[in-house]
Parts: C-alpha cells; structure tokens; sequence
C-alpha cells in the first residue's frame, strides 16, 4: 500500500505533555514518521498501514482536542477564550480573598462563600478537569490532574463543613477559587508567550499572504497567490511583494531578499533572473513568469523544514520527557504520603493535612519541564532563520556542541565559485574558438559553480557551436558528453601527475584536445572565518577534489593546516569518517560530490547556491553564502543550548526545592498556584531572552 502524508489542525495543545499524549495515540495507532507541533497546532505522520482516517481523528478528539480544517479561520467561541474565564473567575475570586479586610460581613458566611466559589470551581471543572480525565486517557498525565485534585480536594473539604456545619475551619472556599483563577493566570501568560517562540515561523506564512497582478488578454487581474498557477504571467510593481518564485521576462528591479537571506543590500535582478516569491521589490518593475507555485516555492520547503525542525528533539530533550511522563503520578504519592505522614504520624488536624497535600499539588510543574525544550529550540531556530541560516532540525542544536573539526570544501564554499579562465593550452589540431564551443556546450548541462562560471565567462567570446545529443554528470571527475556526430567528450579534473596550473582537460573519443588553466579567487571573509574557528579550538580542514597545489595554496593564504586535495567522493567520505572517529565533525560544502560527505559528517552544513542534491542531503543550509553565517550558526546553536539548559535546570530545581517545602507545610497552596503559575512563564521567558540576547564572538 502506498504511504500516505497525512496533514492535520489541532487545536487546544498548550503544551508538550498534550503533544507526548497525541504522539502515544498515533505510535498505538501504528503510524509513523509522527511530528506533533502543540505551538504551531500541527500534527503530521505517514499512513502506511491503511488506518481509517476517521478513526485516527475520533481519537483525537477523543483525549479532548480539536481537529480543525483551518486554525486561522477557526472562531473560538467567546466562554472558551482561556482570558475570559481568567476574568469571569478573578471578579468572584476577588471578594472570596479579600473577605476579612472588605466591610461587607456577610462574605464571610458559607453559603455566601459557596455561591462565589460555585461558579468559579465549575469553570475549573471543565477546564482542567476535562484536560485531566483525557491525559489520563492519552496515558500521560499533565499538569491539570494535579491542579484539578487539588482545588477538588480544597472544594469538597468545605462544602463537607458547610454542610456539617462544622465551623470556619473548614472554609476553604477561597483556596479552591483562588487555585484556579491563578494556574488560569498562568495558562493565559503561557499562551501568550509561546505564540511569540513561534512568531519566526507565522512571520514566514504572513510573507505568504499576499495578492498577484495576473495578466490576462492585455489587462491585469488581482488573484490571491494561492490561485496563481505555472506559466501565468504576473506584473509586480515597487513595493509590492513577489507573489511566488518566477523567471523575470522584462523589466528591471532592485528587489529585497533579506527575509531569505538575511542581506540587508538589495539584489538587482533583470531579463532571465530568477526571483523568489516573498521578496520585496525595492525599485523598479518588473513582468515575471511563474514557474514555482504553491508547496513547491522555496519559501513554503522553508516554511516546511522549519515546522519539521521544531518537531525534531535534541537528546537533551529525552530527560525533561521522561521525567515529565512519570511526574504526575510520582506528585500525587507524595502528596498521599504528606497528608498520611502530617494527619496520622504527627497527629495534625485534618485541615492543616489536607491544606499540605493541596499544597504539593498545585505547586508542581511538570509543564516547566515540558516547555524547557521545545519553546528554546524554537526562538534559536526563528532567530538563526532571520540570519538567513536554516536549521533542518533541533537535535542538529545539540549535534554541533562540542565541535573539534569543520571540514571545508574548496570550490564554491571557501572561494567564491566564479571561474575564469587563465590560458587554454590546445593539444591537438582544434581551433581555440572549437575548443571554446565544446566547453560551453558541455558545461552548459552541468549545475556545478565551475560549469556556471565558465559558460558565463565564454558566451562572449568568439567560439564555434557544438550541438550535443547528450551529457551526464560524473560525480568528483566532470562531464561525459555525446555530439550529434556520434564523437563521445569528457571534460573534468583529471588527476595529473605533474603540479602545473592546468585542473581540466578536455578529450575528444579518448584523445587529448586541450588543457584549460582555471582560478577562481578565496572569499574575503574566509581568513576571518577560520581564525575564528581556532580561537573556539576547532580544527578546520580542506577537503576537495581540486589539485595539490591549488589547494595548499588556498589554505596558506586563510591559515589551514590540514589540507587533502583530489579527492573523490569516496575518498571524502573515507576523510570524514577518519575525524569522526576523532571528534565531533562538521562538513560544509555545495556541490554534487559533497554530498555523501554531507550526510556522512554528525552536520552537514550547504551553501544555498549548492546543487539540490547537497542541499538535501544538508542539516543546515546558509540561504547567503557570507561565511560569517557558519559562526552566527554555531553562536546561535551554543546559546540555544544554553538556555535549554538553564530551563531544565529551573524546572528541575524548583519542583526538587518547592515540593519538599509544600510537603512540610512551609507553603499556604495559595501562594503555591502563585509559584506554580508562574514557572512556566520564567521557562518560556528565558527562552524568549534568545531573541534578543546579544550573542558576541565565542569563547573557548
């Protein structure tokens, strides 16, 4: 059976505990490939096996979600906006509070008070009560299990005394109300605040938004992107937005690709350039042909990796999950434990007991834990997105700790890629311009930044036609080509024995027709670069397919030490594997034969001017090819790490510290739904700080 991609909405996610439920649903469902995303309220997973699409859906719902064919279109009715009942509850929890400093004496009566607690307690009813009972179902239990325990516990405890009779000792009334007007506090300020860890991501889709001037029969027709299909002719105007990826038929313009590639400069762009929907047209107009529309535009795979990065998790992540599933159940023996050990060892009243194991409850946090991770990886990727770098995963965060070598590739990555060539050399009979036209025309079949350069840099010059029946691409060796005549070419490296200038030849039916003496000039920012890397104490290396000579010559001039010159894919992936053994190895490359090497280094890191073949064999791609961008990636990526860690640590801490003090009775549960409301938004906060937080040149 064909496996089918199966895309869902889902909303009611506040955290991860709720995504570990849907994920342990779907894995029980036999799904797989299961990315559940409770910010960006997407679920994703492959069916393989055939299950009933409605089944998968019931069972969603089920544990108490929503599946919805649009969040953005979905109007959440008014008594369901979590802020609503925030402040339906605070207004009746105010006078349950406050009761003993307001004039008014009849608050203090019990049935007063169980009429304003009344309300209050069934808003929580349904609200954690609900999440409660399908967490249960989901078999991960969250947070509001312990919340609704507890303020039911506080609720029946005084609605028993007001029954009885028993007297003011038995009111806890403005507990109960108290415990879920502040944990709704929390979930309110939690909401907000995770809505902006994903704000790089909805930026992105808002770029998505916008209308097209389609022509049609001579006029102009206003559609909305999505409508736009191959092959419409679109008219785009200064200032406006490029609607989709296209060719540029006529016109000229400076268009903005900041959102892409993190550049501020604009890009002039003319007849026959590509442009890429999103980007903004700075002056000029210009008439384009769509050619990539809809999911296939660069901008939607973007949107796309990104979703699917979030969803992947650090190992650093396994603990806070692992901890957080057992949680619960763990809290919940304890606060047994509390009420038996206060009530029945030392012999304490039942209130002063139950008001100890209330305030066990809802002072832990196991959504702290859950948020640690996700809501951190989430700001470092939108931010290393906005510095035009693109992380295809949140483990690859954690991958690149501890780096002891980066692996350059030469051509194209630590040099700019534009060739020009220095001498041609003819062996044989062949004229220079016969010699000029079968380069063209054999490198024009080619997608690798010498055969670009080349064809660019010959098309001017005189040269005399060679029409090709046809050409493939040898990966680390060059180009094999057929003419109309049946006379078979090769044109590539070729390894020579003797350190001369010459790095392609070209043979016509296995004789030798000319050598051609190319040179290509090192990036300005690549010395920079690898003085960077050694004050980090990383090695850098060059690794590549080009001659001995040339490469030491390049790596003298940016300060490498360890050079390996002409090497083929096999021979890359024998180099690799050799620092891997070593240490944690990052390779950095764009072409063709890069990418096993890519896939073969604990990160690959492409260029975004690479082939499609690098690039998806890549973990992080450098939408500029600015070299600083590999530093800010690795800043990014240590800092990131960073305050995955300090969340974990607070997480950990402050339940390892709190519960202990609640246990003791140190703690009214009052103040601790105060601390417990408030831990979440101190997680998501310091995840928040890596928007913002200055990330200088790194340390050892």
């Amino acid at each position: 059976m064909a496996e089918q991609l199966v895309e869902l909405n889902v909303t009611g996610m506040h955290c991860n505990n709720c995504a570990m439920s849907i994920h342990k649903l779907l894995e029980k469902k036999g799904l797989r490939d299961i990315l559940v995303d409770f910010a960006g309220e997407e679920v994703k997973f492959s069916n393989n096996n055939g299950a009933d699409l409605g089944d998968i859906v019931k069972g969603i719902e089920g544990l108490g979600y929503k599946v919805v064919d649009d969040p953005a279109t979905q109007v959440t009715p008014f008594y369901e906006k979590v802020e609503n009942k925030f402040i339906f509850c605070a207004i009746l929890t105010a006078p349950l509070l406050l009761h003993m400093v307001l004039p008014w004496h009849f608050l203090q009566l019990p049935i007063v008070q169980l009429l304003l607690c009344l309300p209050v307690f069934l808003v929580g009813c349904l609200h954690f009560g609900k999440s409660a009972i399908n967490s249960l179902k989901g078999g991960v239990p969250n947070m509001d299990v312990l919340i609704f325990v507890g303020s039911t516990a506080a609720f029946v405890y005084s609605l028993v005394g007001t029954i009885e009779n028993l007297g003011e000792h038995y009111q806890f009334y403005e507990t109960c109300a108290t415990i879920i007007t502040l944990v709704l506090l929390g979930n309110v300020l939690e909401k907000r605040s995770v809505t902006q860890t994903t704000s790089a991501v909805k930026d992105l889709v808002k770029i998505q938004q916008v209308n097209a001037n389609r022509v049609v029969n001579g006029g102009v027709e206003v559609i909305s992107a999505k409508e736009v299909r191959p092959g419409d002719t679109l008219l785009v105007n200064q200032g406006d937005k490029i609607p989709v990826d296209g060719e540029v038929l006529s016109g000229n313009a400076s268009v903005d690709e900041a959102m892409l590639t993190g550049e501020s400069m604009p890009v002039e762009k003319e007849k026959y350039d590509t442009v890429i929907g999103g980007t903004i047209v700075q002056n000029g107009n210009i008439r384009m042909l769509a050619t990539k529309v809809g999911a296939n535009t660069v901008l939607a795979q973007i949107i796309e990796l990104m979703k699917k990065a979030q969803a992947a998790k650090p190992p650093v992540q396994k603990l806070g999950d692992k901890v957080a599933s057992i949680f619960v159940p763990v809290v919940i023996l304890i606060a047994l434990l509390t009420f038996g050990i206060t009530y029945f060892a030392m012999h304490t009243g039942l209130q002063i007991a139950l008001m100890n194991a209330i305030a066990v409850l809802v002072i832990s946090c196991p959504c702290a834990m859950g948020l640690a991770t996700p809501t951190a990886v989430m700001v470092g990727l939108g931010r290393a997105a906005k510095n035009g770098i693109l992380i295809k995963g949140g483990d690859t965060i954690e991958a690149v700790a501890h780096t002891k070598y980066v692996v350059f590739d030469k051509t194209g990555t630590l040099t700019t890629g534009k060739f020009s060539i220095n001498y041609i050399k003819v062996e044989g009979k062949a004229t220079v311009e016969q010699i000029r036209g079968m380069i063209v025309a054999i490198e024009e079949r080619s997608n690798h930044p010498i055969a670009k350069s080349l064809v660019t840099g010959l098309k001017s010059r005189p040269q005399t036609k060679l029409i090709l029946k046809s050409a493939q691409e040898e990966k680390g060796l060059g180009m094999r080509a057929e003419d109309v005549d049946g006379n078979h070419y090769f044109l590539g490296t070729g390894k020579s024995v003797k350190e001369d200038d010459f790095n392609l030849s070209l043979y016509k039916n296995q004789k030798l027709l000319a050598q051609i003496a190319i040179d290509d000039e090192v990036k300005p920012e690549a010395a920079e670069l690898i003085a960077q890397l050694k004050k980090m104490n990383i090695v850098p290396v060059l690794l590549s397919g080009d001659k001995n000579n040339r490469c030491l010559k390049v790596a003298k001039l940016i300060g490498i030490d360890d050079v390996y010159s002409e090497q083929l894919p096999d021979g890359k992936l024998t180099v690799i594997d050799m620092y891997k053994q070593k240490g944690k190895t990052i390779m950095i490359g764009d072409g063709i034969n890069d990418a096993p090497a890519l896939t073969k280094a604990d990160v690959g890191v492409s260029m975004n001017d690479a082939s499609q073949v690098a690039i998806q064999s890549a973990r992080v791609i450098l939408l500029n090819t600015d070299l600083n961008s590999v530093v800010k990636f690795l800043q990014i990526s240590k800092h990131t790490l960073i305050t995955i860690k300090q969340n974990l640590f607070w997480a950990f801490a402050y339940n390892i510290v709190a519960i202990p003090i609640a246990a003791l009775g140190f703690l009214n549960p009052m103040v601790g739904a105060f601390a417990m409301a408030f831990s979440d938004v101190v997680v998501i906060g310091n995840s928040l700080r890596l928007k913002a937080k200055k990330i200088g040149p790194p340390t050892p």
